[in-house]
């Protein structure tokens, strides 16, 4: 199956113009962050296979020395399996969960909340970002956000291993982040997302904006990630526990929750979302025009 992104978006550099990001899609809707530095070392944010990553270094003169692993879902450290089964994983260094660090294989240095490192001589400040899967973490490098499966343009990931307490807080730390941070998460699952958020935000401008322009951008076959803070506060429904137009909503379709604190407005709102109703949504219901 080919990749719902055809052309991926340009590279950028992070603040201080030290390190370069590339995306590169991979399976069907991963989003593998290729991360270069000016002397040709580069640094792979999860992936759920090594070939990709492997032909672009080939291809554009990269070193690859390093994986930054979010968590262990398979799509997300098949990357260090696929090296591992090439006899290239033992020469890498590998950053990953400290709560999972069983599961990643290869790994030199297990991290947790409030570590920090340099990754080509920049600083990387580690998140503990759990809810999706535990031990999740996110890496911050300047202006850039590597939050695997937290955090989604207008989303955020299922909670497998929640509670629900858990992801409201990882999102509620990552919306604090400067709002020209940019939001490197490792799906293209944006349309759906906002299909969702439509359904329980009509009347939001700024959402109905992001409507068009991402429809627009994927009708192109480009990608909508990353995205930046400053977008997600404005239109993610799982960062928006004080939009009264969401608690209505919420409360209207899920009459039986309790919805006295942010924290249990989020826990209805993504299990309003888990039980797939706003699929029903057509395009013609959306604001396009």
């Amino acid at each position: 199956m080919n990749h719902v992104v055809t052309h991926p978006r340009a590279p950028f550099a992070t603040k201080s113009g030290r390190l370069t990001v590339h995306q590169l899609p991979a399976a069907t809707d991963n989003l593998v962050w290729l991360i270069a530095a000016p002397s040709g070392e580069a640094a792979a944010v999860d992936g759920p296979d090594a070939a990709g990553v492997l032909d672009f270094c080939a291809a554009h003169g990269l070193r690859l020395t390093t994986i930054l692993n979010t968590h262990t879902h398979g799509d997300h450290v098949g990357i260090n399996r696929d090296l591992e089964r090439r006899g290239l994983l033992s020469s890498l260094q590998v950053y990953g969960p400290k709560g999972a660090a069983a599961d990643v294989p290869g790994l030199t240095r297990a991290v947790d909340e409030g570590d920090a490192f340099e990754l080509f001589g920049v600083p990387v400040r580690v998140l503990l970002t759990e809810g999706h899967i535990n031990g999740h973490v996110s890496f911050c490098i300047e202006d850039a956000l590597f939050c695997g499966d937290t955090m989604f343009g207008a989303g955020c990931g299922y909670l497998f291993d929640g509670p629900p307490a858990k992801m409201h807080r990882s999102l509620t730390r990552l919306a604090a982040l400067p709002a020209d941070t940019r939001v490197c998460c490792a799906h293209e699952y944006t349309q759906d997302n906002l299909r969702f958020a439509f359904s329980v935000e009509p009347n939001n401008p700024a959402l109905n904006e992001r409507i068009r322009s991402t429809w627009a951008l994927r009708g192109r076959g480009e990608c909508s990630v990353p995205s930046t803070v400053g977008l997600e506060r404005q239109t993610n429904p799982f960062l928006r526990h004080d939009s009264p137009e969401i608690v209505a909503s919420v409360a209207r379709q899920m009459p039986e929750s309790d919805l006295s604190t942010p924290e249990r407005i989020f826990a209805a709102t993504r299990a309003l979302k888990d039980r797939k109703v706003y699929k029903q949504l057509t395009d013609a219901d959306l604001p396009l025009s």
